[in-house]
């Protein structure tokens, strides 16, 4: 296809600005298309992570208990018929029991049964990039005459921070919960009045407690969330909660966080606990991104509309304006599929060179935004990276597009008459 790419490139020097205008016009369009992608992409992500906090991706806990009443003549039950029992009696020991009112049984706290063979199986799967097993139950801290409700978590530092990024939320001290160490929020530090190195007592309903030293103080971006967790280390919840080698939750990280539901259906087919993904936990906040997803995907078709149609409409006027020259050409033993294949080469032209000044404009206009806008604590909003499958894909939609755009052109072109173009 030398000829057809000479031949339209040589049509698109000599269309001069028209050429140049259409451009820019495309470019301009991949080039929003390119940052609203990224920016929502970016900006999502950095939502999701704020508003989760220490949230996991997927949790497996144990299942609820459920209240069965018995039926009479079960296994402590009223006591079945005697051997003498007439079959009336018989009758209505076989009949189902219809009860008005079955209340739900009280939740308890609850260790995974064989918690340590579900976290060995849960390493064989790919999806799962970190594990973290931990005990969580109700606590009181206190200071001096200050006190508060929370909730006291026994963690393993490092697989923790590999979950949840606490690591990163720390704004003084160290991520360290050796025995006797605890680690609080910043508004509940606050509260009560203490620091690093400081001491606060933890008791639980099942334990009378003893004195904590506080090794660091977290911030997870929200005020209730800095009040409510109290992180201890794994024996020590043991110990605080009465579930000596127990867990009550195991939290997992997938490679892909969107993906997080598929994980916990495949992973609840296969392990008999309950399995719940951060996405049906936040329903609300789903709804509100997926809503945002949709309307980003309008706006991108529509831009996508606009550019096909600009590039539709300048090849139709270099039809016209190329009349003669297609009409030469066609006297000179150039076939119809030629001539239709260079004004496909020209939309495709104007697809890549487009794309690629779209992208270099998109990514710059992603760059100068994630310095603009910023969080409540001044930190960035979002950061900008390079996205190059995005990129990749991004070009390769718009040179297909150029290419569909310049369809009706270049048959009108193919069907020209020689005769009728040279005379024109």
């Amino acid at each position: 296809m030398r000829f057809e790419w000479i031949v339209a490139w040589r049509f698109l020097r000599e269309g001069g600005l028209q050429t140049a205008l259409i451009i820019v016009g495309a470019a301009l369009g991949i080039a929003f298309i390119v940052f609203i992608t990224g920016f929502l992409g970016d900006l999502q992500r950095d939502i999701v992570q704020r508003t989760l906090g220490v949230q996991p991706h997927v949790t497996i806990k144990p299942l609820e208990e459920v209240a069965r009443p018995l039926r009479p003549g079960s296994a402590g039950g009223p006591a079945a018929t005697s051997p003498g029992g007439s079959l009336q009696a018989d009758a209505q020991a076989a009949a189902p029991v219809v009860l008005s009112d079955v209340q739900p049984r009280g939740q308890r706290l609850r260790s995974i049964d064989q918690w340590q063979a579900t976290v060995a199986r849960l390493r064989e799967n790919a999806d799962v990039r970190a594990i973290s097993p931990l005990v969580s139950g109700p606590g009181l801290v206190t200071r001096g005459a200050s006190n508060k409700s929370l909730s006291i978590i026994g963690i393993v530092a490092q697989p923790y921070a590999a979950v949840t990024r606490l690591d990163r939320k720390l704004v003084a001290g160290t991520l360290q919960v050796d025995p006797g160490d605890v680690l609080l929020g910043r508004d509940l530090a606050e509260d009560l009045g203490v620091g690093v190195g400081d001491t606060v007592r933890l008791s639980t309903p099942t334990s009378a407690g003893d004195t904590y030293r506080v090794r660091g103080i977290f911030d997870l971006g929200a005020k209730n969330l800095n009040q409510l967790y109290a992180f201890v280390g794994l024996a020590t919840a043991q110990a605080l909660h009465a579930l000596p080698g127990g867990v009550t939750s195991i939290e997992i990280t997938v490679d892909d966080l969107w993906n997080a539901q598929r994980v916990a259906d495949e992973l609840s087919r296969t392990i008999p606990h309950l399995v719940e993904s951060w996405i049906r936990t936040n329903q609300q906040l789903m709804v509100a991104l997926s809503n945002q997803t949709l309307m980003t995907r309008m706006i991108r078709f529509t831009f996508g509309l606009v550019v096909a149609i600009g590039v539709a409409s300048v090849l139709m006027v270099a039809v016209v304006q190329k009349t003669r020259e297609i009409g030469i050409l066609r006297a000179m033993g150039t076939s119809r599929g030629r001539v239709l294949r260079v004004f496909l080469v020209q939309g495709a032209i104007i697809g890549l060179i487009g794309a690629l000044l779209g992208c270099a404009i998109g990514y710059a206009l992603a760059q100068f935004m994630s310095g603009i806008l910023t969080s409540a604590d001044g930190s960035r909003l979002f950061s900008a990276h390079l996205d190059f499958p995005l990129y990749a894909y991004t070009t390769l939609g718009a040179v297909v597009l150029g290419v569909i755009s310049a369809a009706l052109p270049a048959r009108r072109a193919a069907r020209l008459d020689p005769a009728q173009a040279i005379r024109m």
